[in-house]
């Protein structure tokens, strides 16, 4: 179990805040946490993991520690893969605060069969939900529907979009371009969207371990090809500060956009910081 490395702060941080809208914070990798108003806060593939040295390498802090995460109405999982899924992350977050966990069909599988969270930690059956593309939640002040991604490494990944009065966002997961874009565009009026980001590089093979040539995340043009079709106003760029040899350099973002309608604006962010709706 990784140990946090900034204490409680980040946490005591989200639980005090008073947004007047929706406040976003980025906890590195791909994990988010969203509080409106009202104080309905939601979590977004939150991940303390190390990963799996010298195969995926950890390049970032671990900023919290999720038993100090006592106020959550709600846990989101966009698709399987442990950076996304993962126990010693999630289940202390729904144990501690009683918040549902919502994921597709095969990352409920890893939670229930291959980490067995209702053994290991003081997680429910009720807590454990499944939702699947078209589903729509209402989680306090937040209504949010699950939409297509395309993402060709996971088995089952979803999207989330997230409306609020003040705003609406979201959350592709590890998700490329989809010619289901378009269409998600045109049916929401999308302020913030965040999208896996990062270089192609070579990660040691699961087995072998020899280097492989490896694309997880959009590149420069495809993830602006991916706001270009949602018609989102302010793109956020996530996970290329997470893995060794998959790091990039957001700022690059700018040249990529600059010719295009959307995203109107970049949201360049780092781990530990505030945007607001």
């Amino acid at each position: 179990m990784a140990t946090s490395d900034w204490g409680d702060w980040l946490p005591r941080a989200i639980e005090s805040a008073a947004p007047d809208g929706v406040a976003v914070w980025y906890l590195g990798c791909n994990g988010f946490a969203l509080k409106a108003s009202d104080g309905t806060t939601v979590y977004i593939d939150p991940y303390i993991g190390l990963g799996d040295p010298p195969r995926t390498v950890r390049m970032i802090p671990v900023p919290f520690d999720p038993v100090d995460i006592d106020h959550a109405d709600a846990v989101l999982a966009t698709h399987e893969h442990t950076d996304h899924v993962h126990g010693p992350s999630q289940a202390p977050i729904l144990a501690e605060s009683d918040a549902t966990l919502y994921a597709p069909d095969d990352s409920l599988a890893v939670a229930r069969e291959d980490e067995q969270w209702t053994d290991t930690w003081n997680v429910s059956e009720e807590q454990l939900e499944e939702v699947t593309e078209g589903d729509t939640l209402e989680i306090g002040a937040f209504t949010i529907t699950v939409e297509p991604a395309h993402d060709p490494d996971a088995t089952h990944p979803v999207s989330y979009v997230i409306e609020h009065e003040s705003g609406t966002v979201f959350h592709g997961g590890d998700t490329k371009p989809s010619p289901e874009f378009e269409d998600i565009g045109a049916r929401y009026d999308i302020d913030l969207g965040i999208f896996a980001f990062g270089t192609v590089g070579n990660v040691p093979d699961k087995e072998t371990r020899e280097p492989v040539r490896t694309r997880w995340y959009n590149d420069e043009n495809q993830i602006v090809e991916c706001a270009s079709a949602l018609q989102i106003d302010r793109l956020l760029p996530s996970h290329w500060d997470m893995w060794r040899g998959l790091t990039s350099d957001p700022k690059v973002l700018h040249h990529h956009a600059k010719s295009f309608e959307y995203p109107r604006r970049l949201e360049i962010v780092e781990i530990g910081d505030r945007v607001d709706l």
